[in-house]
């Protein structure tokens, strides 16, 4: 296995006709029964249906994000995505289908990934569900004022989470408002009992 990039993305990055090609494509869950968080990317971009990871687009702020708000010891890249495993954390998509961007699903797809999403949870029953996304969040759950932050209601079984979308292309949470973000859901998860 190759040594990861600092930056926290896979050194071996996917050709353009790879990325094109992934139009439609999943990638697998990260995820086992009682995680202490579950994220929930809003669906996976084209280039992360060509690496087959969750968040790989270069310029996609997940993984530093993680590292600096205390998730992690340091920053993964996209391909050592099954060590968040043993830190309690995992990863899955509203919807399944990689596309260029978000704008492209339909509001019928993101509320059946949100029913979906609910089953996933009922079955694996993680502590806290952190969907990355507010205006994902509130279109596929039904709650138009939907903030940032901790939800009144409940995903399945878990406590919901609303946090900011980790792209690169949203230019509403710069770098430090997003740590800080996702750092408050950190402050809970360790105060959370057992």
């Amino acid at each position: 296995m190759s040594e990861p990039a600092l930056d926290g993305v896979s050194e071996r990055r996917p050709t353009r006709e790879e990325v094109a090609a992934a139009v439609g494509r999943s990638v697998p869950d990260v995820i086992a029964p009682g995680l202490d968080v579950l994220f929930s990317g809003i669906n996976p971009s084209l280039y992360s249906g060509a690496t087959g990871h969750h968040f790989a687009r270069p310029g996609n702020r997940f993984w530093r994000t993680l590292h600096l708000a205390g998730f992690t010891d340091r920053v993964l890249s996209p391909d050592e995505e099954e060590l968040l495993l043993r830190a309690g954390l995992g990863i899955t998509n509203l919807v399944e289908r990689a596309t260029a961007t978000a704008g492209e699903l339909a509001k019928d797809e993101l509320v059946a990934g949100a029913r979906a999403l609910q089953l996933r949870v009922e079955h694996f029953r993680p502590g806290f569900v952190a969907v990355l996304g507010v205006s994902a969040f509130r279109t596929a759950f039904g709650r138009p004022k939907a903030v940032v932050g901790p939800q009144a209601e409940a995903i399945g079984s878990a406590r919901a989470w609303v946090l900011p979308n980790p792209s690169g292309l949203n230019a509403s949470y710069q770098l430090p408002a997003l740590v800080d973000a996702f750092a408050a859901l950190r402050a809970v998860t360790v105060a959370a009992p057992g």
